[in-house]
């Protein structure tokens, strides 16, 4: 298995209000009508350029394979209102024993369209992707991370059951030239299985 390539979703998945599935280079439109306002890509790591320039970014086959968006709804004409990234990682190992690390670990993030914030879609998404993460892909671990002033995303860590690990200081080049502190949150999968049982 190529780890770096290995596809976010095996299949569409459903949720009780969303959908979740591959992305496609055809949803670049409608990924990049969100991702391109400011109080979106504050804190992305990239600030998307013109449309044309996106499509082609998006529809890179490295990139799309470790996409996911999200659907209001469970039609095929609902709605694309945010995407997921689940990129499968080597966990790391001492030399004798790193194979048995490899693609043992995955690194999730999100974006929402502001348009639909403050409904606890972002909470169904993500608790859906580590169910995928962890059950579909068998990964042992995942992480996120974000800058430390992005309060809603290490809030919504925490509301998922992720786990503070690392807080960096002033790390992090935000773009508007200022370094700002950052957390890592990491998630194990018997941690998840766990939190399951008991929700």
């Amino acid at each position: 298995m190529n780890v770096e390539t290995a596809a976010a979703l095996l299949r569409p998945v459903r949720t009780e209000r969303l959908t979740l599935r591959p992305a496609t280079p055809e949803d670049a439109d409608a990924v990049w009508a969100y991702r391109r306002l400011d109080e979106v890509n504050e804190w992305i790591t990239s600030r998307p350029g013109p449309l044309e320039e996106y499509r082609a970014h998006f529809g890179d086959p490295a990139r799309v394979a470790f996409t996911a968006v999200i659907q209001l709804g469970h039609g095929p004409q609902a709605p694309v209102i945010g995407d997921l990234m689940l990129r499968r990682e080597d966990g790391w190992g001492q030399t004798e024993v790193e194979d048995r690390a490899v693609g043992t670990q995955g690194e999730v993030g999100w974006a929402l369209d502001p348009a639909h914030t403050g409904r606890g879609y972002a909470t169904e998404a993500v608790r859906e992707l580590l169910r995928v993460a962890f059950e579909d892909h068998g990964l042992r671990r995942v992480v996120a991370n974000c800058f430390a002033d992005n309060e809603s995303s290490w809030r919504l860590m925490e509301r998922l059951g992720m786990r503070r690990e690392t807080h960096a200081v002033r790390d992090s080049l935000h773009r508007d030239g200022r370094w700002l502190d950052s957390f890592v949150y990491a998630l194990l999968a018997e941690e998840w299985r766990a939190g399951a049982t008991q929700a």
